[in-house]
């Protein structure tokens, strides 16, 4: 029996996503003594901007398979439905699987909207998709899938849904996707084919977030994979050099386990020179354990975005949460440790939820900016099966679908109304691109120490700027901008303000006009000066078979490639001056004519998308040129 899985990467990212998820289902298969000389299982990675004729010759150019499942999520719903229905036309008689957060519990409508989908797949998905498998091959195309647990199967345009099946205790018991060689790791150049590497060390998460539907398994214990797996796939990742480790766990840092994992990934590095990153969610309670790992992982080198999941500083909204007795609430003294020990962090703010009102967001987003470099705001979604969208008449929730996925937008609930949200998302692109993605991050100190004037206020200057210009390219910029702070916008206005050089001509106009002289006199001429500085600290950001910008060249420095910079002048030591800064300082800057050699990781361009791993990309001033 042919199977195609297919996967596909997040809203419009050229770059190739690791397929963890399908590769997991791929390796139950093939080492399952009865079934794999049965099965003839093919992988489809798919690219998040493939067109859908792109992925049509992808998945139907060769033999036509039997059997499809796919793993959904709200960016590919879709599209996944598409393709679905191209196949039940080549193969009437082949069948169709959905799983994944997006359709879990959800087969009423699911079944509804898709007549060519058979079943959808509820809960972690090897144990059951391997025996649907064992299922068609026992009963051919017609099936008794009665015996399958955590499945909904169709019943006209009802679903019929069976007993779940049990989360899977011993997590070993799957097979790593990874040492059976099931993933393929290399290009046709022989080099790490993904963004980054995913993997899990456990399952499960203790809170139940009234947003949130972590794979099924809020709510409950967690359950981890074993040392010695892990620390073979660390090593398995190390010989393939590869740069990034993201952590798909709920809550890294809060068991005892995380802290050995740590120690085997530092071996891992001096071994083999990689992995030289680790992204993860942090565990949300930040203890003793969180400072030794954090500590570690800088003592080694490693880079790595430092989270508080806040969502909101709002009493009201962390009741509506259920995170009201969260200790990461309690977050001041952790960002006081964090920048005590040079070390960065950001945090996460949700816009919509229940008891929140623009006023409570506008104050928390201020009191955090006082206090991390970061802030990523998202918009409040509701998923499938969270507790928000179980209960949405009781928060007067307006919801719209997406224009490019499948996910709902809060437009309205009881304690903000619809003209408000919708002031707010606007507000929410410009703060994600400006702030999220550090667009403006050297400005953000400055503007506030010296003028006094806060980021959520930055940020409607920019926004009524670019809305009121009569500079085409801005008119051009504001034309286009959603209803909805989708994650496909944000990466449209990041890659307009990197390629668009008039919209740069634009900022530094609002930066003369609006904010300089809101310095005081003394600092203005430093002031005039700094958002010069601003630009050359950006990523650098070049498309692919394109020359790096005016004042950069391609070099390799510590065998990574690099952008190195021309000498660039300045009339004062920008790095230095904003150096006192940070530590309170704000006597007068003196002239000191300084020249910088800018730094930066190529790559930017394939990463701009994901906020954590383009941080690391940001380019650093040196006052002596780099060596080769």
């Amino acid at each position: 029996m042919k199977i195609s899985l297919v996967q596909a990467g997040a809203w419009q990212s050229s770059m190739e996503s690791m397929p963890l998820a399908i590769g997991y289902l791929k390796a139950v298969l093939d080492s399952d003594k009865e079934l794999a000389d049965e099965v003839d299982v093919t992988l489809h990675n798919l690219p998040g901007d493939a067109r859908m004729t792109d992925m049509v010759r992808e998945l139907f150019a060769g033999p036509i398979p039997d059997m499809m499942g796919f793993s959904v999520f709200g960016w590919n719903y879709q599209q996944f439905a598409a393709l679905a229905e191209t196949f039940k036309q080549l193969n009437p008689r082949g069948i169709v699987v959905f799983g994944g957060n997006h359709v879990a519990y959800q087969g009423e409508r699911v079944f509804r909207m898709f007549p060519q989908v058979d079943i959808v797949v509820n809960g972690e998905g090897e144990i059951t998709f391997r025996e649907i498998v064992a299922r068609v091959l026992l009963d051919g195309t017609s099936p008794d899938l009665s015996r399958v647990r955590g499945i909904s199967v169709r019943d006209g345009t009802r679903a019929l849904s069976t007993p779940d099946e049990e989360r899977i205790d011993n997590l070993d018991s799957i097979p790593s996707p990874f040492l059976t060689g099931t993933i393929p790791m290399l290009d046709s150049s022989g080099r790490f084919r993904y963004d980054v590497a995913l993997m899990e060390t456990n399952r499960g998460c203790p809170y139940k977030c009234a947003f949130c539907y972590w794979g099924g398994a809020v709510g409950q214990r967690m359950r981890s994979f074993s040392r010695e797996r892990m620390r073979e796939e660390l090593d398995y990742f190390g010989f393939y050099q590869v740069p990034t480790v993201v952590l798909c766990d709920s809550n890294f840092g809060m068991l005892e386990t995380d802290e050995d994992f740590v120690e085997d990934l530092i071996a891992t590095r001096k071994r083999h020179g990689y992995p030289r990153a680790l992204e993860t969610s942090w565990a949300k309670n930040k203890s003793s354990r969180f400072q030794r790992i954090v500590k570690r992982l800088r003592d080694h080198g490693f880079k790595s975005s430092f989270t508080l999941s806040l969502q909101t500083l709002s009493d009201d909204a962390l009741t509506e949460m259920q995170r009201r007795n969260m200790k990461v609430n309690q977050w001041e003294p952790l960002v006081e440790w964090l920048t005590e020990e040079g070390l960065d962090c950001f945090a996460e703010l949700i816009w919509g939820a229940p008891g929140e009102t623009v006023a409570s967001f506008l104050e928390g987003y201020d009191r955090l900016a006082h206090r991390v470099p970061r802030i990523a705001v998202y918009p409040l979604l509701l998923l499938p099966n969270t507790a928000y969208s179980e209960n949405r008449r009781e928060h007067g929730f307006v919801t719209v679908r997406g224009e490019s996925d499948d996910f709902e937008y809060v437009l309205a609930n009881n304690s903000a109304s619809f003209k408000e949200h919708l002031d707010m998302q606007r507000f929410m692109l410009w703060a994600r691109v400006l702030g999220e993605h550090q667009y403006f991050r050297e400005l953000w100190r400055p503007l506030r120490e010296l003028a006094g004037v806060t980021q959520s206020v930055v940020i409607g200057s920019v926004r009524e700027w670019i809305d009121n210009s009569e500079h085409p390219a801005a008119r051009a910029f504001a034309s286009w901008i959603p209803t909805v702070a989708e994650s496909p916008a944000v990466a449209r206005a990041l890659r307009t303000l990197y390629e668009d050089s008039e919209m740069d001509t634009v900022l530094r106009e609002w930066w003369q006009t609006t904010m300089v002289g809101r310095f005081p006199a003394e600092w203005r001429s430093f002031a005039s000066e700094l958002y010069e500085y601003q630009r050359w600290c950006r990523p650098v950001y070049v498309p692919p078979n394109a020359t790096p910008p005016a004042g950069w060249a391609a070099a390799t420095v510590d065998d990574e490639p690099v952008f190195v910079s021309r000498a660039v002048p300045f009339r004062y030591d920008m790095a230095g001056v904003l150096d006192k800064l940070r530590i309170g300082s704000t006597a007068p800057a003196a002239p000191f004519p300084t020249h910088y050699y800018f730094q930066a990781k190529q790559g930017f361009y394939d990463n701009l998308e994901n906020h954590e791993i383009g941080a690391h990309y940001v380019a650093t001033p040196s006052l002596r040129p780099a060596a080769e």
